[in-house]
């Protein structure tokens, strides 16, 4: 079967030109720090040790203080196995082979989304862009449950030989302050992990626009379409004529139907109201 490329003016496209951007960003993303990690701790009263975590068996920062503090609660770097860190994997730590696949991971989902945006009609494209949609949001996820249990288990299988003795197993969150005997730690995701994030945004955007030929350069007018569809909708569902009136003007008077005189008193039944009870009914 022949291969008949895309033309170059159609990568101008939305679904194809944003699958692009996103392998660009996949592919740069495990050059950046994934995770980040801060840590104060009494034996350094005046600094902040920080730690820099990537997708593939390395570590940054201060992480020499940082595993000579862990060795005190028998918590040790991961030993990724097939790939040798920066660091001497303790022989007691856990073992996390699929640590050393990760930039294959990303590897992948950026070569399929390539693959998608070279797809050669609109049928396959669009087919294309449901299932690197899906595949990308399940390889990221599963990658991010293992990386939660791999720190489950790394918490909760100290080293009972530890000098420090009696500390309770403990999770380390990839987001927001925990505490383990006197050193208090501080995670937060990093500039790889957003860049991560704004790739399956972009993907997002281009199944979005599976369906359309737009470009970047329609995206303004369509915006703005939006935002005027929402307005209108908000003014047909949540705003109601007399809703409208400023402050001091009078609503608008009503005409017609049933309604419209059953609750407004004209001049002649005054009149004979005054004239059958001239005391005002007291």
């Amino acid at each position: 079967m022949k291969y008949d490329p895309p033309k170059l003016a159609e990568f101008a496209q939305l679904r194809r030109a944003l699958p692009v951007a996103a392998a660009v960003l996949l592919l740069a993303a495990p050059l950046l720090p994934m995770w980040h990690i801060r840590v104060q701790a009494v034996q350094y009263p005046d600094t902040i040790l920080e730690l820099h975590l990537y997708a593939y068996p390395h570590i940054g920062g201060d992480y020499g203080e940082m595993a000579a503090l862990n060795h005190y609660i028998g918590f040790y770097y991961p030993d990724p196995v097939f790939w040798q860190p920066n660091y001497e994997p303790h022989p007691k730590a856990i073992r996390v082979p699929e640590w050393s696949l990760g930039p294959l991971a990303f590897l992948g989902v950026a070569g399929a989304g390539l693959f998608v945006a070279l797809a050669p009609d609109t049928g396959r494209l669009k087919r294309g862009l449901t299932w690197q949609l899906v595949g990308s949001v399940t390889v990221l996820t599963v990658m991010l449950a293992d990386i939660q249990y791999r720190l489950y288990q790394a918490g909760h299988t100290l080293d009972e030989s530890a000098p420090v003795m009696g500390v309770d197993g403990f999770t380390p969150p990839l987001w927001g302050k925990y505490e383990v005997a006197n050193i208090t730690s501080y995670s937060r995701l990093g500039v790889g992990a957003y860049a991560t994030a704004v790739a399956i945004g972009l993907l997002v955007v281009a199944f979005y626009y599976r369906d359309s030929p737009a470009t970047f350069g329609d995206l303004p007018d369509r915006l703005a379409g939006r935002i005027e569809g929402g307005r209108e909708w908000l003014d047909e569902h949540t705003v109601g004529d007399d809703e409208w009136v400023e402050d001091g003007d009078e609503p608008p008077a009503r005409t017609g139907g049933s309604n419209s005189t059953a609750g407004t008193a004209t001049p002649g039944r005054e009149s004979e109201r005054s004239r059958q009870d001239p005391n005002g009914g007291d």
